[in-house]
Formats: C-alpha cells, sequence, structure tokens
C-alpha cells in the first residue's frame, strides 16, 4: 500500500523582489542639502566682519535702495549696479543717462524753450560733424546740461559743492562712530576718540589717558593699540576723497631729551608717525595734505597744561575749501587752523612760526615687523625724556 501514495512535486517560481517605495530618499536628499546649506550659513557668518554683517541686514532692511541702481532688465544691457546717490560717501558721483533708454520713451524728453536765449540751435546750412559719434538724444542731453551750467551762478555752485562736501562728511562721521561702536578693538578707547565737524572738516582727536598713552615716554614711537586704531579707521577714512592734515600735540612739560630735540620736533614726530600708520593701513598716501607739530602751543585743556589729554593727535578730513587754503590754491581763504585756534597753521613744504612740518617718502610696510620698524620717526634710545 506504500507504494502506491501520489507523488506530490511542488514547484516554487523564484522572481526578483518588488519595489520597496524610494520616497524616503527623496525626503533625506532635502535634509541633507538643507543641512549642508545651513552649516554652510554658520560658516560664512563666524568668517564675516562686522562691517560686512552690517553692510548685508542693511540689504535686507531696504534693498530698494540697491535695485534702484540696477539694469531694469532681465539681462544686463550695459547699466551696472551701484548704491544709491543719497546712500554714498560720494553723492557727487552720478549715473551717467542710458542712450538706450532715451531711444524707447523720446516723449519723456524736456522740451526746450523757443525764448531761451542760452538755446543751442543747429545750424541748417552746416554739414554734420563726421567725427562726432553721439546719437542725436545724446546730443540734445548734452546741450541741456550745458545750458543748465551756463545759468547756474558760480557763488551758487560754491554752495552746493559745500553742502556736497558737508553732507560727504556727516556720512563719514556716522560711519566712524558705527565702526567705533561695533568693533570690540576701538570700542575699548571711544573715550580717547573725539570725532566733531568744524569749518575746516571732520576732525578726529586722539588723546592720552593717564594710564594709557599712544606714545612711548619722549618718543614718536607709537602703542600697539594705537596702531591698531589708525589701522582700522583708515579703511573708512579712505573711502572719500577728501584729503586729510594730521597735526601732532603735547602738553606743556619740558622736554628733557639729548641734543636740540624738543616737543616741537616730537609733536611733528608723532604726527608723521600716525601717517606711517594710516599708509599702512590702506590710505592712500598723496591723499596727505600736510604734517605738522603744534608741541604745546595748542592745548586742548587750557586751564590744566599738563593734563595727559593734551598730548593728542589731530586728524582732519578737510573740506575742499580748507585744501585749497594749504595748497595755495585759489578759492581757499585761510589754512586751517589747530582745535583752539592758538597756533597758525605750518605750511606743507617746511616750518613756518606756528608749527613744525615733518614729511617723508616710506615705502608702505607690508608685514608687521616691517611695519613696527618704519612706523616711527625715530629709533629707541635715540629721544628720551617725558612726553
Amino acid at each position: 500500500m506504500d507504494n502506491n501514495q501520489p507523488i506530490i512535486v511542488k514547484r516554487v517560481k523564484k522572481s526578483a523582489a518588488g519595489h520597496h517605495g524610494g520616497a524616503w530618499k527623496i525626503a533625506f536628499a532635502d535634509f541633507a542639502t538643507a543641512m549642508m546649506a545651513f552649516f554652510l550659513v554658520l560658516w560664512l557668518m563666524s568668517s564675516a566682519t562686522p562691517e560686512q554683517k552690517k553692510a548685508i541686514a542693511g540689504y535686507f532692511q531696504d534693498p530698494i535702495g540697491f535695485t534702484e541702481s540696477a539694469s531694469p532688465y532681465v539681462i544686463d544691457l550695459g547699466g551696472t549696479p551701484t548704491p544709491a546717490p543719497d546712500r554714498t560717501l560720494n553723492p557727487e558721483i552720478q549715473a551717467q543717462p542710458d542712450s538706450t533708454q532715451n531711444k524707447v520713451n523720446p516723449d519723456m524728453e524736456e522740451r526746450a524753450d523757443p525764448n531761451d536765449s542760452n538755446r543751442v540751435t543747429p545750424d541748417p546750412t552746416q554739414a554734420p560733424d563726421p567725427s562726432d559719434k553721439r546719437q542725436p538724444n545724446d546730443a540734445a542731453a548734452q546741450q541741456q546740461k550745458d545750458a543748465s551750467q551756463a545759468k547756474m551762478d558760480p557763488s551758487q555752485a560754491e554752495k552746493i559743492a559745500e553742502q556736497v562736501d558737508k553732507e560727504r562728511l556727516e556720512l563719514l562721521l556716522q560711519e566712524l562712530q558705527n565702526k567705533i561702536e561695533q568693533n570690540p578693538e576701538l570700542q575699548k578707547f571711544k573715550d580717547q576718540i573725539l570725532l566733531e565737524i568744524t569749518q575746516d572738516g571732520l576732525r578726529i582727536q586722539i588723546v592720552d589717558a593717564e594710564n594709557r598713552p599712544m606714545f612711548d615716554s619722549g618718543s614718536p614711537r607709537l602703542k600697539s593699540y594705537f596702531e591698531d586704531i589708525l589701522l582700522a579707521m583708515a579703511d573708512t577714512i579712505r573711502q572719500v576723497p577728501n584729503k586729510i592734515s594730521i597735526s601732532g600735540h603735547t602738553d606743556a612739560a619740558r622736554y628733557n631729551g639729548k641734543g636740540d630735540f624738543s616737543n616741537w620736533e616730537l609733536s611733528a614726530g608723532r604726527a608723521n608717525a600716525a601717517r606711517r600708520a594710516l599708509i599702512a593701513g590702506g590710505y592712500p598716501e598723496e591723499q596727505v595734505a600736510r604734517i605738522v607739530g603744534y608741541a604745546s602751543s595748542a592745548p586742548f585743556d587750557r586751564e590744566h597744561p599738563l593734563n595727559p589729554v593734551n598730548r593728542r593727535i589731530d586728524i582732519i578730513v578737510l573740506t575742499k575749501k580748507a585744501q585749497q587754503a594749504i595748497e595755495g590754491r585759489a578759492g581757499g581763504n585761510q589754512a586751517p587752523k589747530p582745535a583752539t585756534g592758538a597756533a597758525p597753521a605750518a605750511s606743507r613744504s617746511g616750518v613756518s612760526s606756528g608749527g613744525v612740518s615733518a614729511t617723508g617718502n616710506l615705502a608702505q610696510p607690508i608685514n608687521n615687523a616691517a611695519f613696527k620698524q618704519q612706523i616711527n620717526a625715530f629709533d629707541a634710545g635715540v629721544i628720551q625724556g617725558k612726553p
């Protein structure tokens, strides 16, 4: 009976595994991309300077000032994005009119007054100049510009230039104040940095403190923290085209150094050391109009001539009129005076009755060691005495 049992054959059909779903892979890829972008932002923020962070924050607060000056087309047809005129340290720099825009909207052009005596009308009998490659709209715009300049009174033009100068210096003052508040190194010395706008320009006074002098005793050698102050300010001051005047001041303590040196040479040497520090920070050397030493003839505190605040460095970002007075050009009234007006200003090229002028043509330092050697006017040990 056992041999008659049926034989059952079980066949199992093998096939490839089915799809288990891959939506999680897409979600994981999105998560990984987002985390990469997040850590990239963290890395960029950690490496950005306070000035760069401020510029980024200002863009997101008011992006209109940046977008209005850019090209209105998706494809740039020649326009270059620039800051809006009211948000720049050089407000007189304006964008040139776009000839393409004038061609598209010819009805927007101003029509000249036929009764205007200053109107320039082309001569129909004269053939056009083949060398003049300007478009008709460009020529008309240039004629209108020439006519408006002809109408402007010289005194009115001078007032406009002074107003532009004033606005530029006020904006520079605000930028320096913001930099002092945001820079931890400068914030420690904000009580020694005095800013004010005078008739000669923006005056930056860096004064001594009793326990925090700017220079070594009896020497024009800069302290390291004073170098940091000047290096940090150079980047902001150079944004304006105005030239600067640097003056050094000492207290009334008699100089006890060797040789023929006196407070006059000491104050001039300290002013020149400040000039070298600014140049090392990137300030153009040709923008320095004058270096002058006043010794103790123009004290900050007249009632206490031995007060440490009388030992100071004055950096004046000059107005155009003050610059012309220093350079001896027409249009300037008189040379800028020191803070108290006690001493007349020194000439640019030599020594006058009111101050000692110090100039030098030294190369810009490249590294810290070379900078510390070239930043000082005298070697250590040459001048010894009271500050």
